[in-house]
């Protein structure tokens, strides 16, 4: 399937998607939403697939929505975009492996949500970060309000949203919005590195922990738990649990 926003190749087992409007910063549209919507749909299928990388093209990961096509929306149109990107990122919380955003620069507005909405976040020390929606007299319309406080906490979340101040990687590392921050030339690398070392274990265990983490976390404490307990023993109904104990007891790597 060809693509004319979105870049995607597979190696082994991890895909790689590259959002490519370098000249608009890889602003989001619709024409965005409408082809990651596709291309995860075709990822889904991929049973091989153990991990996915996002990343962004030229010197944005995405610097947010497209400005120039919401300014010609009203109430019905801008609820309709909300909408959307709501449905395709909650497609990306819900995607059966991992999906770490490799964020190579701005990452602001709809880019922000999109980085949030991943498993995991990687920056270079050239990313930046931000929610600078009320300064155009706007909101988060992806799940920035909901999202971003279950990520690093609502006073964090707050700050950000109502300054819609701008912050550096190292900033972001602090607050817990990404997990590690390397240099610019080695950030695929390190991102490949995570997604490989998630491909050594065990693929349904992987699975069930995304489906366990996201899940739990709507739900209450104890709630939760019986989640746990429930999808902690039907994992001893695979082979693939058999052979990761055979495999430890037996001193060996496990044959997935």
């Amino acid at each position: 399937m060809d693509y004319q926003i979105l870049k995607s190749n597979t190696k082994q087992q991890t895909a790689f998607i590259t959002i490519s409007r370098p000249k608009a910063m890889n602003a989001l549209n619709a024409a965005f939403f409408e082809e990651m919507d596709l291309l995860l749909d075709d990822l889904a299928d991929n049973k091989e697939l153990r991990a996915v990388v996002i990343t962004g093209e030229g010197k944005a990961f995405a610097a947010g929505a497209d400005i120039a096509e919401m300014s010609e929306m009203y109430a019905r149109q801008g609820e309709a975009f909300s909408n959307t990107g709501q449905k395709v990122f909650n497609k990306i919380v819900a995607f059966p492996v991992p999906v770490i955003a490799a964020v190579n620069g701005y990452a602001l507005g709809g880019g922000c949500e999109l980085a949030t909405a991943c498993d995991i976040r990687i920056a270079s020390t050239k990313a930046m970060f931000g929610q600078p929606e009320a300064g155009l007299g706007l909101i988060p319309g992806y799940s920035g309000t909901q999202r971003l406080p279950r990520t690093i906490g609502k006073a964090d979340a707050a700050y950000l949203l109502f300054t819609g101040e701008t912050i550096t990687a190292d900033e972001a590392l602090r607050i817990g919005l990404v997990q590690k921050v390397v240099e610019a030339d080695s950030l695929l690398e390190e991102a490949t590195k995570v997604a490989e070392k998630i491909a050594a274990k065990g693929p349904e265990a992987i699975k069930t922990l995304k489906k366990t983490l996201n899940e739990g976390m709507q739900m209450p404490f104890d709630e939760a738990e019986s989640l746990e307990s429930s999808l902690f023993g039907s994992l001893f109904e695979t082979a693939e649990t058999r052979e990761g104990m055979e495999a430890f007891l037996n001193k060996r790597k496990p044959n997935w």
